[in-house]
């Protein structure tokens, strides 16, 4: 039995800890007997994370704000990190895991990681950081790297997995890696089957902490298209936004539903027959996968993440890109050309969506080959 022990930065996005899990349903699929364990500190708790199969152990959480700090809503950032550096490190050696992986943070937001993962190294752990497509600008990140939050990276780990495609980010090229990547192509389950209705657009927010922008958009533009319904998935976030900014007025309560928070957004794009969102890691993918041509909205604070992988997109034919102060009218236009991808269109461009099974089987197989 092969213990898996996964660490999940934390923010307004669910893009660190929806990877993990997704991870966690492939390796569970190739190794029923795996035990998983996933520790992270999102304050909302979607419905596809208890349903995941895996041990969820909760750490304080800590947000980053639009002016780049850390923050906690209960307690000290010293404090939040002083208990998830102990909790890891108690996960660590309660549950002796024999992979350890990491997103994002090789260390954790400030080093947090660091007992833990020096205990699993000398544990015999196989230890896995694990990047998205795109982590910022090419100059924010070589200055992450060459600084003290990455010291020792090519020392504590021993594999480094990237869940996209050089097609779209060449990691090692712009970032200058301390270790050369594997590319495993996005994480993303499969969309569901299903025929689109070309009348139904998805209004997606991500999580929802920062979405206010989109979601109005969105709702602005069914107002100018009468024919059109919507479902607004506002993410598990929402909470934090306006109380009105989800309710449908007038003539549009009747062709807008509000999407439960928290479910899983992929089944939505698989239904519609068009996409307005932000342009996180997640719904992006799922809204490719599923074969949409989206309007991407990206944020721009506090990194320009989004707003990279919405532009690249563009020039690719993938998606459109529009800011978050277009006009109704503007989207409205885009609307009216394809909105949907020709088969191949991704893989022509060098995109590709078995990033789970790739990742899963740098672990699984290694496992059981070195056992054997």
């Amino acid at each position: 039995m092969t213990s898996y022990l996964f660490s999940s930065h934390d923010g307004f996005g669910l893009g660190h800890v929806r990877r993990n899990t997704v991870i966690s349903g492939e390796i569970l699929r190739q190794d029923p007997a795996a035990e998983i364990t996933l520790v992270t500190g999102i304050p909302a708790r979607p419905d596809w994370l208890d349903n995941a199969g895996v041990r969820v152990v909760s750490v304080p959480p800590l947000i980053k704000g639009s002016d780049g700090r850390y923050r906690n809503s209960t307690m000290s950032v010293g404090a939040a990190l002083e208990m998830r550096e102990h909790i890891f490190l108690r996960e660590v050696r309660q549950t002796r895991p024999d992979v350890v992986i990491v997103d994002r943070h090789p260390f954790g937001t400030s080093g947090e990681l660091r007992l833990g993962l020096s205990a699993a190294r000398r544990a015999g752990a196989m230890i896995t950081l694990g990047l998205r497509d795109i982590i910022d600008e090419r100059d924010t990140v070589r200055a992450e790297i060459a600084g003290e939050s990455w010291h020792n990276v090519g020392a504590v780990f021993d594999q480094l997995l990237v869940y996209g495609d050089p097609a779209l980010c060449d990691h090692q090229a712009e970032y200058g890696l301390p270790i050369e990547p594997t590319y495993c192509g996005w994480v993303v389950e499969p969309p569901a089957p299903g025929a689109p209705d070309p009348r139904l657009i998805v209004i997606s927010a991500g999580g929802g902490g920062d979405g206010q922008a989109v979601l109005s958009l969105g709702l602005n533009v069914v107002r100018l298209r009468p024919e059109m319904r919507a479902v607004v998935a506002a993410g598990p976030f929402a909470a934090a936004l306006p109380k009105d900014a989800l309710l449908p007025r007038g003539r549009l309560a009747g062709r807008v539903q509000v999407h439960p928070h928290g479910d899983a957004t992929g089944r939505l794009f698989a239904s519609a027959g068009t996409a307005l969102q932000m342009a996180g890691y997640n719904s992006t993918a799922e809204s490719l996968a599923a074969g949409l041509r989206p309007v991407l909205v990206p944020r721009r604070r506090p990194r320009r993440e989004q707003a990279i992988r919405a532009a690249r997109l563009a020039c690719l034919g993938l998606a459109d890109m529009v800011d978050e102060s277009a006009s109704a009218a503007e989207v409205s236009w885009l609307l009216d050309q394809p909105r949907r991808l020709a088969p191949g269109a991704c893989a022509a461009a060098g995109i590709s969506f078995d990033g789970a099974a790739v990742a899963a089987n740098r672990f699984v197989g290694i496992r059981i080959d070195g056992a054997a």
